[in-house]
């Protein structure tokens, strides 16, 4: 059985505290350059007051907490590693028996903890952060959606220019023309509506305003039905969730409104927000896997000769965080195209680390 020794707790605690350092050295050079000079200008301009400055340097924590968990534990196992290699103390033991892989158990523990602390900043705390700080308000924008017939052709298009809960503004509904020509599809009406109720089973458009058009193209007649009826049953609550998430950013979701989101998109043959939308739910499992990667990483980085370069460790750190964070979005966008199916795209950073831990051990000959 494993059993616990005073070795394990010596590692786990060096390692624990240059974790808790490169963290905070992280998140203060994150905030500072952008989010701390908004806040301060903010705040000096009287648009907010000291208590809303500090709720807003609040909400911003846990979204700068999910990456720095695994840059942290990264940058603390190379440091601390790199300084039992200077010491030797690495050697001594190896010298009483010690594999290499015994030695980084304590650090790969750690590593376990903050993927777990990692996958809970992700599905609770950045999305309560971000709809406390009413970040999805920053984000609406026209909503579009095309109803189609049983032969996949436009049959209504509804745009809707602003919308608040449970009323939506500046409405235009164009039903299609069953004439369809090879270069196009042409109307049959257009109708503007001021505004909208939305309830359970319907939607219902107020003040509105129906344009007729004739085969060429033309309107040819202007009348007033008064209250008209949209999206009944089952259409009507899909579409409303359909609007409201898709103003969304990702990360205001929690895992479960995700998948509710996800299962809509489908249903509405929405292809390509579906994969991308895919693709960010099973990062949210597979990014806290980062934690332990990049704590095995650390272990083997850090490890060297007393007398052997110390730069060198660093700086493939620095790349590893630079090319993981900066590849993340190229991932998402070949997902959300077609090209990699969603899981291939969320897993190859993963599988790209666990060869880079190979790679690395054998080169370290371990």
């Amino acid at each position: 059985m494993f059993k616990i020794s005073l070795f394990d707790k010596y590692i786990f605690k060096q390692v624990l505290v240059a974790t808790l350092v490169c963290l905070l050295l992280f998140i203060i050079v994150w905030i500072a350059p952008e989010t701390l000079v908004r806040i301060i200008k903010k705040l000096f301009t009287n648009v907010i007051d000291i208590k809303q400055a500090g709720m807003m340097l609040l909400y911003e924590l846990p979204k700068v907490l999910g990456k720095a968990l695994p840059v942290g534990i990264l940058l603390g196992s190379i440091f601390t590693f790199d300084k039992l290699s200077k010491d030797s103390e690495l050697s001594i033991l190896r010298g009483i028996g010690l594999s290499f892989s015994r030695i980084m158990v304590p650090v790969i523990v750690l590593g376990v903890i903050l993927s777990v602390m990692c996958f809970f900043v992700g599905d609770r705390m950045i999305p309560y952060a971000s709809k406390a700080e009413g970040e999805n308000a920053r984000y609406k924008s026209h909503f579009v959606y095309i109803k189609k017939d049983e032969k996949d052709l436009p049959k209504q298009g509804v745009i809707v220019s602003d919308f608040s809960p449970n009323m939506l503004k500046d409405i235009i509904v164009i039903d299609f023309s069953k004439r369809v020509y090879d270069d196009a599809i042409t109307f049959q009406s257009i109708t503007f509506a001021k505004y909208a109720t939305v309830h359970e089973n319907e939607w219902i458009l107020h003040d509105t305003k129906t344009y007729n058009i004739n085969t060429d193209g033309i309107y040819d007649r202007i009348y007033y039905p008064g209250n008209i009826k949209l999206l009944e049953g089952a259409d009507s609550k899909k579409v409303y969730q359909l609007m409201v998430d898709s103003t969304k950013r990702d990360r205001t979701f929690t895992n479960q409104e995700l998948k509710s989101y996800m299962k809509v998109l489908k249903e509405q043959e929405f292809s390509d927000e579906y994969r991308f939308m895919l693709s960010k739910y099973y990062q949210r499992f597979l990014h806290p896997l980062t934690c332990i990667l990049f704590a095995m990483i650390g272990c083997l980085l850090g490890f060297a000769p007393p007398r052997s370069q110390r730069l060198v460790g660093f700086t493939v750190a620095v790349g590893i965080v630079f090319g993981y964070y900066i590849t993340l979005p190229f991932f998402d966008l070949l997902a959300q195209k077609g090209v990699l199916p969603p899981f291939l795209a969320s897993f190859l950073p993963i599988l790209l680390f666990i060869i880079a831990i190979i790679v690395i051990k054998k080169y370290k000959d371990l």
